[in-house]
């Protein structure tokens, strides 16, 4: 799967070789694939904040061992929800590692 850009641009045009903005492509797939992709990205950055987080209170003791044991099936479930979304959607890990330019990659 191709960066985040190739679902919501259409397929260059001479005149946009030539420095013209690109187009807009209104396919409704494209749109669906792109806005999945996103918002699996953002679901994916917020997991990510949340386990390490887990983590620090747990390495921290104010979890208990309940709350621990909670903590990890819920994120071994999220995980099996996100790898289904990821396979309807066709994306890897890859895919929700967004590329934002002069800051690097955001995951």
């Amino acid at each position: 799967m191709n960066a985040p850009e190739s679902f919501f641009f259409a397929e260059p045009t001479r005149s946009e070789e030539n420095g013209a903005k690109p187009r807009i492509s209104l396919d409704p797939e494209s749109v669906k694939n792109g806005l999945g992709q996103l918002v699996l990205t953002v679901v994916e950055l917020v997991r990510q904040l949340l386990e390490k987080q887990a983590i620090r209170r747990i390495e921290g003791g104010s979890l208990s061992d309940d709350e621990i044991e909670r903590l990890g099936l819920t994120f071994l479930e999220l995980d099996k929800q996100m790898e289904r979304l990821k396979k309807e959607f066709g994306l890897t890990d890859k895919d929700l590692n967004l590329d934002l330019g002069p800051l690097g990659k955001l995951l």
